[in-house]
C-alpha cells in the first residue's frame, strides 16, 4: 500500500507574518520598542472588548503609574508587591514598577496570611498595590507580620490610600525616561516564588536578561505570529503566565486578553478564538472530558464524532511510531477534519490556535494525543521558575507524546547518574532571594541549575520527566517508582477523577486518595451535587472501580493500586492540597489523611 505524507493540523496557517521584535536588553526597552512599532493595536482588553488600550494607551497608564510609584517613595532596587486578578491594572501596575527599576512580586489570591507575610518579609517588602477584594486578607498580615506595610488600593477607596492618589502626587522632578533607561539588563526584573509544595516558598530572582533570553530562545522554536492573540487566565505569580503572557506580549506585542478566574476560560476562548494557550493539564482534561460528553450516546452527530476522533487517534499513533500514514487513511481524515473535528474545536474557541503549550503539572501522553487527534497543535513543555519558565519542548514538526522533547536553544541540560536533571544556560535565575546557602544548594560553582526533577533521555536525545527527586516511591521491596506516572494513569482512565495521590514509600504495596471531577460527576449523576453525595451515589462508585481496574492493567504489578478511597472532599488550587499550580502538596496530603491512609493499609 502507498503512503501520504504526515498530515498537519487545521487551524495553523504558518504563512501568517511573523513578528519581527527589535533588539533589546531590558523589558522597559522591549515595551518601547513595541509601542513605537504597532501603537495602535490593542494590547490588553477584556471579555468582549468591555476595556480595551491600545499599545499607546497601555504606555501613557505605566507612566502616570510609575510617577504614583515614585510618590510612594519606591526606585530603583525597592520590592513592590502587586495583588490582583488578572486584568489591565496588573499590567499597568508591573510593567511601570519595571520601568523606574523596582521589583514587581505578585501574590497568589489563594495565600493564607501568614504564607503573604512570609513573603512580604522574605522580599523586604513595604508597598502592596492590591485590588479591593484583597486588603482584607492584606490587613491580616500586619498581625502575623513584623514588617510595617502601605496597603495601595487599585480601587476608588480603601487601604492606606489609593494609586489615583499617589498618581495625582507624582513628584514635579520625577524623570520617567531617565527611569527607565537606567534598568540594566543583570537587574532583578520579578521575583518569582515557587509554590512551597515542600515547605516555604523561595524567591527566584529573574533578570531581564534571563527573561528576553528565555523569550527569544522560546520564538526559536514555536514562532510568533504579528498580532496574535492570548488569553491569560492562570495568576501571574505562575511564572509560566508571566512569561507567556505578560512578558511575551510586551516583546512581541501581543494581544491579550485578561480572564480573572479559571472557570471563566471556555466563553474567553470562544470570545479571544486565541493563536497561543497555555495550561496545565487540567484546562486540557476539562475539555477532552467535555468534548467525549457530547460525542457519547447513539445520535448520528455523536457517533460521527467518535469515528472522526478514532481516525484521527490511529494517525497519531503511526506518527508516534514513524510510521508511515497510508493514502486511504491520510484522506479519511482530511474528511474528518473539515467535517468534524475542526468545527469541534471551533465550538470550544480553538480552531486558530497555532501552539497549544500544557506543562507545569505531569501530563498524561493520551492527554496530548487525544488533542493532536483533534488537529490542535498540542506540544508538552517542562521547566520551572528556575528557568525562568521553560527548559525542554516539543517541536511543531517533532511532537512526541511522554516526551517533552529536546532543550531550547542556547540550554544545556545534562543528567547526572542518578538520573537528576541539570541545566545551565544564560537565562537561568539570579538565585533565591535572601537565601545564599539554598542557592549555592542548587546552583553549583560550574553554573548548573540542580532541578531537582528525574529525567531520561528516549532513543532520539528526548528529554522524557520521571518525577522529582524527593518524591519518587521506594517500596519496602526496594522497588523505585514514580507516583506521578501512577497518578496520571489513573487520572487518564477517566475524566471522574479529577486528582490522585499515591502512596507507597516503605510500603508493601501502593494506595491512593481519590477526588471526584464534581462536574463531570454531576453530570454522570444527573444533576449538580456537592463531592459528598456524589461520593455514595453507586454509578459513580462502579465507575471509579471501573477506572481503577483500567489504570491498573495498564500498570506494572508492583505498581498498581491494590486499594483506594473516594474521598468526599475537593481539592482546590492553593488549599490544603494543591498548590496554586496545582501540584500536589505530598506531605500535606500525608499528614491531614494520615488516618485514612493507615486504614488503606490495615489487613
Amino acid at each position: 500500500m502507498t503512503s501520504a505524507p504526515e498530515t498537519t493540523a487545521p487551524g495553523t496557517d504558518r504563512t501568517r507574518d511573523a513578528v519581527a521584535a527589535a533588539p533589546a536588553t531590558t523589558v522597559p526597552e522591549a515595551f518601547h520598542a513595541t509601542v513605537a512599532r504597532v501603537g495602535d493595536r490593542t494590547a490588553l482588553r477584556t471579555l468582549g472588548g468591555e476595556e480595551e488600550y491600545t499599545w499607546s494607551e497601555y504606555a501613557q497608564k505605566v507612566r502616570e503609574y510609575a510617577g504614583g510609584l515614585a510618590a510612594l517613595g519606591l526606585g530603583r532596587g525597592d520590592t513592590v508587591a502587586v495583588m490582583t486578578v488578572n486584568g489591565p491594572a496588573f499590567h499597568f501596575a508591573d510593567t511601570a514598577a519595571v520601568h523606574i527599576g523596582a521589583v514587581p512580586i505578585s501574590i497568589y489570591a489563594t495565600l493564607p496570611p501568614h504564607d503573604i507575610a512570609w513573603i512580604l518579609q522574605n522580599a523586604g517588602v513595604t508597598v502592596v498595590l492590591a485590588e479591593p477584594d484583597f486588603l482584607p486578607v492584606l490587613e491580616r498580615t500586619r498581625e502575623v507580620g513584623d514588617r510595617p506595610l502601605r496597603l495601595i488600593s487599585l480601587g476608588d477607596s480603601g487601604g492606606d490610600g489609593t494609586i489615583a492618589e499617589a498618581i495625582a502626587s507624582t513628584p514635579g522632578d520625577f524623570d520617567f525616561g531617565a527611569a527607565w533607561r537606567s534598568v540594566s539588563p543583570e537587574d532583578p526584573v520579578t521575583v518569582s516564588y515557587t509554590s512551597g509544595t515542600t515547605g516555604n516558598p523561595k524567591g527566584v530572582v529573574l533578570s531581564h536578561r534571563a527573561v528576553l533570553g528565555s523569550l527569544d530562545a522560546l520564538d526559536q522554536v514555536t514562532g510568533t505570529v504579528d498580532g496574535g492573540r492570548v488569553v491569560s487566565f492562570l495568576p501571574m505569580a505562575h511564572v509560566a503566565e508571566r512569561m507567556f503572557s505578560h512578558y511575551r506580549g510586551i516583546r512581541y506585542g501581543l494581544t491579550l486578553t485578561s480572564c480573572p478566574h479559571p472557570s471563566l476560560v471556555p466563553q474567553y476562548l470562544l470570545d479571544v478564538r486565541p493563536h497561543y494557550v497555555f495550561s496545565p493539564p487540567r484546562l486540557f482534561e476539562k475539555l477532552r472530558a467535555a468534548i467525549e460528553a457530547r460525542s457519547a450516546g447513539d445520535a448520528p452527530a455523536a457517533v460521527a464524532a467518535r469515528a472522526a476522533i478514532a481516525t484521527g487517534l490511529e494517525v497519531v499513533e503511526l506518527q508516534q511510531r514513524g510510521a508511515p500514514v497510508p493514502v486511504e487513511l491520510a484522506d479519511r481524515y482530511r474528511t474528518a477534519q473539515a467535517e468534524v473535528l475542526t468545527p469541534i474545536l471551533a465550538g470550544l474557541g480553538l480552531d486558530q490556535v497555532e501552539v497549544a503549550l500544557t506543562g507545569s503539572a505531569p501530563v498524561a501522553p493520551g492527554l496530548v494525543r487525544f488533542f493532536l487527534a483533534l488537529g490542535l497543535p498540542a506540544l508538552e513543555a517542562w521547566g520551572m521558575s528556575e528557568c525562568a519558565a521553560f527548559g525542554a519542548i516539543n517541536r511543531l514538526d517533532d511532537v512526541r507524546t511522554g516526551t517533552v522533547g529536546y532543550p531550547l536553544p542556547g540550554l544545556e541540560l545534562r543528567l547526572q547518574e542518578d538520573g537528576e536533571i541539570l541545566l545551565r544556560s544564560p537565562f537561568l535565575m539570579s538565585g533565591y532571594l535572601n537565601q545564599p546557602e539554598l542557592t549555592a544548594q542548587t546552583l553549583d560553582s560550574d553554573g548548573w541549575l540542580h532541578t531537582g526533577d528525574i529525567g531520561a533521555f528516549d532513543e532520539d536525545g528526548r528529554v522524557k520527566i520521571v518525577d522529582r527527586k524527593k518524591e519518587l516511591i521506594i517500596s519496602a521491596f526496594g522497588k523505585n517508582m514514580s507516583p506521578s506516572n501512577i497518578e496520571a494513569k489513573l487520572k487518564e482512565a477517566s475524566p471522574l477523577i479529577g486528582q490522585a495521590a499515591v502512596i507507597g514509600d516503605a510500603r508493601p504495596y501502593n494506595v491512593a486518595l481519590l477526588v471526584l471531577d464534581v462536574e463531570v460527576a454531576s453530570s454522570l449523576a444527573g444533576g449538580p451535587a456537592p463531592a459528598a453525595e456524589l461520593v455514595t451515589r453507586p454509578e459513580i462508585v462502579t465507575a471509579v472501580e471501573r477506572a481503577v481496574d483500567a489504570a491498573n492493567e495498564r500498570l506494572a504489578r508492583v505498581e498498581q493500586i491494590k486499594r483506594y478511597r473516594l474521598l468526599p472532599d475537593e481539592w482546590l488550587p492553593g488549599g490544603d492540597e494543591l498548590s496554586p499550580t496545582m501540584k500536589l502538596k505530598r506531605r500535606p496530603i500525608s499528614t491531614k489523611y494520615a488516618d485514612t491512609i493507615e486504614d488503606l493499609y490495615q489487613d
